[in-house]
């Protein structure tokens, strides 16, 4: 409660421009000179704005898009030392309808890891329209992802080698292999990033949102975080609640500070099991399109020989087990891709590896980007809070929990165990809470089924931020729900950054139709929604 009471009232100093400093013979307590590095950055930034113009090739859409970049100080304790650049982007509001100009939305697709530079191009979607035309549509990286001082930990080419193997129950000799690449992997985010690689963390992000904040000129900030960019959002509204003008929070990862992040990642793989069982029902049911069996668990056996058959010899010579099961995840975060991958699999069971190969195959142009939100991703969750630093906790806790959710587990293991050799000290989590009044009303959107960020995380930040209404689409499991295919959820997401207004109390939504089966040879499309263009699509590395 120290944290609460210390940072609310830091909000409000930081509001005006002053800077707090501590009485002669009081002790600094912990976050002091950060929070008074925050607000000589956000006042440096104020005073030089972003200079927008043309952005690099590939950004630039001809839609208006601009580009710009912003400073932060590496160390907020520092602000005078080593600074980075931000790359931002930003769409104009269009008017459209006559809209009145609301500022800028500020919008992060999550990771950690994940670019937000691409965002402003949803404004001509026509989910997206209204809000466009209210709001000036402003995306960025992350410290440490794309261009903003990016951070990467071993070659790139390693990242997507293939094929590969994913076994469900590995054998001592094959997690002896994996702990080694941990090991190998957590010593070259160190060498590559040197000092600078405890900077890369949550908190961090929260901070540069602040100045972020500042530069654009917005006195309050209108923020919309989906997955792990609802974390950072919400260590924003706890840092500095009285500059929140409104914030939506889509597919909430659970803040409490004791499942930040080893336990959220526990309740990740058990959710994914479910998500899994709903892919391979709904396969089920249209067996007559896929022939892969009319049960669950008759899809699962159709799958499994597709594992086995990899295993013993890779599709394209670069699909084994472990790219099916990169593949197959998409599943549990948008069922748009559940008519192309149960083609796939059909097909490829039935000889036709064609399909499972465009599905699953590696993209090494792709590999820089990828090894870039992965390091990321590792450096920002390692450092966030502690990890167990005994391999037998991790054994013991992961076996039991791949007897009843083997999907994901141990795949999800592999994505995390650099921080169990992490070589850089980790921090205490922030807790998480805001005073009755402090904050805003603020909205919270979820998927009751949702697989990378667990429904329980929503209801935990409802609890934990005073005045926020939590909007669940009920029997659902996309995720990232703002802005897609249910019309319900874009209502109340409209409502609340149009008008600023929410339901008096918790309110639900109809699930969005599942999408219809690809029949063989059926034009690319079919299906009822795609995830492109979706802004919470990226996919999320707090998830594995």
């Amino acid at each position: 409660m120290r944290a609460v009471a210390l940072h609310s009232a830091a909000g409000a100093l930081l509001l005006t421009g002053l800077v707090a400093v501590p009485a002669d013979g009081a002790a600094a307590r912990p976050g002091d000179a950060e929070l008074r590095g925050t607000a000589v950055a956000a006042q440096r930034a104020a005073a030089a704005g972003i200079h927008f113009g043309r952005c690099p090739e590939e950004h630039d859409t001809g839609r208006g898009l601009q580009c710009g970049t912003v400073s932060v100080p590496l160390d907020y304790a520092h602000p005078d030392g080593k600074r980075i650049r931000l790359t931002v982007s930003r769409s104009r509001a269009t008017g459209e309808g006559r809209a009145v100009r609301q500022g800028a939305l500020v919008y992060n697709p999550g990771g950690p890891g994940a670019s937000g530079t691409d965002f402003p191009r949803v404004g001509h979607l026509p989910q997206w329209r209204r809000i466009a035309a209210a709001y000036d549509l402003v995306g960025y990286d992350p410290r440490g992802v794309g261009r903003s001082a990016p951070l990467i930990c071993q070659d790139p080419q390693r990242a997507l080698r293939g094929p590969s193997q994913s076994p469900t129950e590995p054998s001592p000799s094959y997690k002896r292999e994996r702990i080694a690449e941990a090991r190998a992997y957590a010593r070259g985010c160190a060498r590559n990033a040197g000092s600078a690689l405890r900077h890369y963390n949550s908190l961090n992000n929260a901070r540069d949102l602040e100045v972020l904040r500042a530069a654009l000129g917005e006195r309050k900030l209108t923020f919309m975080g989906a997955s792990y960019g609802t974390y950072f959002g919400a260590l924003y509204a706890t840092l500095f609640p009285s500059h929140v003008r409104r914030m939506v929070f889509d597919s909430a990862v659970n803040p409490a500070s004791e499942r930040i992040w080893y336990r959220n990642n526990l309740d990740q793989s058990a959710a994914f099991e479910n998500r899994w069982a709903d892919f391979r029902a709904w396969t089920a049911r249209h067996d007559d399109v896929y022939g892969l069996g009319t049960t669950a668990g008759a899809v699962l056996h159709s799958y499994e020989r597709a594992r086995a058959r990899l295993a013993a010899e890779p599709a394209g010579d670069t699909v084994g087990p472990g790219q099916l099961q990169r593949a197959f995840l998409q599943a549990g975060y948008y069922d748009d891709y559940w008519p192309q991958l149960a083609l796939a699999l059909s097909a490829y069971l039935k000889g036709d590896p064609k399909p499972l190969v465009e599905a699953a195959a590696p993209h090494p142009e792709q590999a820089a980007e990828a090894e870039n939100g992965n390091a990321v991703y590792t450096a920002v969750e390692c450092n966030d809070a502690p990890w167990p630093t005994d391999w037998k906790v991790w054994d013991r806790d992961n076996t039991a929990l791949a007897r009843v959710a083997p999907f994901e587990t141990w795949d999800n293991v592999w994505a995390n165990l650099p921080c169990a050799y992490w070589p850089v000290p980790r921090q205490r989590p922030l807790d998480v809470r805001t005073a009755p009044g402090a904050l805003p009303p603020t909205l919270i959107l979820a998927a009751q089924r949702d697989a990378a960020t667990p429904y329980e995380g929503a209801r935990e930040l409802n609890r934990r931020l005073s005045g926020s209404v939590l909007v669940t689409e009920r029997d659902a499991g996309r995720h990232g729900i703002g802005g897609g295919p249910n019309s319900c959820v874009n209502g109340y997401l409209d409502t609340y950054l149009l008008d600023g207004r929410l339901p008096e109390r918790s309110a639900s939504c109809a699930p969005h139709p599942q999408p219809r089966p690809h029949r063989p040879h059926a034009p690319a499309g079919a299906t009822g929604t795609g995830a492109a263009g979706d802004p919470g699509a990226a996919k999320d590395r707090q998830a594995p």
